[in-house]
């Protein structure tokens, strides 16, 4: 028994002729916003109010920014400037970090002791080993030169 797998699952059906129903519904409400502002208004002021509104429901209806519809973008930016937002920062004592050079037994590189967290430490300690012996064959335990 064969099934269909459904394709181009991204692309919208086209509905109203060459428009997708978000298309329609944008486009639809910006006619109507703009049918209401010329009959309520003085033709003058109205122009001015309409051709924004023309612009942002030609925005919603086609605009892509990053292959993204428009609309999630104001509703991005909506998100931003109504939400609270809370920045913090404390000075610190001014004080620089310092490291420590000590020279280690067992090997002749030097390896600086930083004391801000053991997970740094040892990442550090293990590219300088690697590094070490990166130039040399590995040998084996029972290896006799």
């Amino acid at each position: 028994m064969r099934f269909q797998i459904p394709q181009f699952i991204e692309v919208e059906d086209k509905i109203f002729g060459p428009f997708t129903f978000k298309q329609f519904v944008y486009l639809a409400g910006g006619v109507g916003i703009v049918f209401v502002l010329y009959r309520a208004l003085p033709l003058l002021l109205s122009i001015f109010l309409i051709v924004p509104v023309v612009l942002f429901s030609l925005g919603l209806a086609f605009y892509k920014i990053n292959d993204r519809p428009f609309i999630l973008v104001v509703e991005a930016s909506f998100k931003h400037f109504l939400r609270n937002k809370l920045y913090t920062w404390k000075k610190g004592a001014g004080t620089k970090k310092q490291t420590v050079v000590t020279h280690s037994t067992e090997t002749s590189a030097l390896v600086p002791h930083l004391s801000e967290s053991k997970l740094k430490d040892i990442s550090w300690s293990l590219d300088v080993h690697d590094s070490i012996y990166a130039g040399q064959e590995k040998r084996r335990p029972n290896d006799v030169e």
